[in-house]
């Protein structure tokens, strides 16, 4: 399969009431955006996806739909390719259809160098500023904020976030791997708060699919995913 990031990825806030186009501290822009995700629920957006590889010639691409709820649930819908990668908060399954597979991760290993995404974990406690200076919106009008990981881990050594200047969203999510290989998530069409259930990120194996048990040490986004 394709190489599937995590990071992707993004949470969820209301409009600021601060004004635009003003120089502002790294610290401060990453305090409202925990702050503003903590008072939602849940997230909703269409992405598109770029694995772009050391190695590799051309960038690997795939888009679809991506889900967020508190209390660590998520849920990638990939168009391109077909799968799935879906967390209750307590199990992730990352589903492949085609090769009648489906990967099972234990989901608080897996996500807690992202846990804020799904409301189990904090940007300011979990990663430290590599640009801590004055920020100056870009020409698109966006921060560009830049983290490491306080703990070390093998999928990520850097974060790199864009935040709309205007609204404070995370538009777009860069996770770089110690290899430096990167795997780039750009959000579109975000909507909050819609009332997700939680039975929308639950999976059913469907019957005739071999099902994988996979160890904490191998992450969906890291070196022990599958590919095609």
């Amino acid at each position: 399969m394709r190489k599937t990031g995590m990071g992707m990825v993004w949470f969820l806030f209301s409009v600021l009431s601060l004004s635009v186009g003003l120089a502002m501290e790294s610290q401060t822009v990453l305090t409202e955006i925990q702050n503003r995700y903590e008072k939602t629920q849940d997230l909703e957006a269409s992405f598109v996806q770029e694995y772009i590889g050391k190695v590799m010639r051309q960038p690997q691409q795939s888009e679809g739909k991506v889900y967020f709820k508190k209390r660590g649930m998520m849920r990638w819908d990939y168009k391109v390719p077909d799968q799935k990668l879906i967390s209750d908060g307590r199990t992730l399954w990352l589903y492949q259809p085609e090769e009648k597979q489906v990967f099972v991760y234990p989901a608080e290993e897996m996500i807690k160098e992202f846990g804020f995404l799904a409301g189990v974990g904090d940007l300011r406690r979990d990663f430290k500023l590599l640009n801590p200076q004055e920020l100056a919106p870009q020409k698109e009008g966006t921060y560009v904020v830049e983290l490491i990981p306080r703990e070390n881990h093998p999928a990520v050594s850097k974060l790199s976030f864009r935040v709309d200047s205007k609204t404070y969203y995370i538009v777009q999510v860069d996770v770089i791997d110690g290899l430096g290989n990167v795997t780039r998530t750009r959000l579109m069409e975000i909507r909050t708060n819609q009332g997700l259930p939680d039975s929308f990120f639950q999976f059913k194996i469907p019957p005739g699919v071999e099902v994988i048990k996979t160890p904490s040490s191998s992450s969906p986004g890291g070196k022990g995913i599958p590919k095609k």
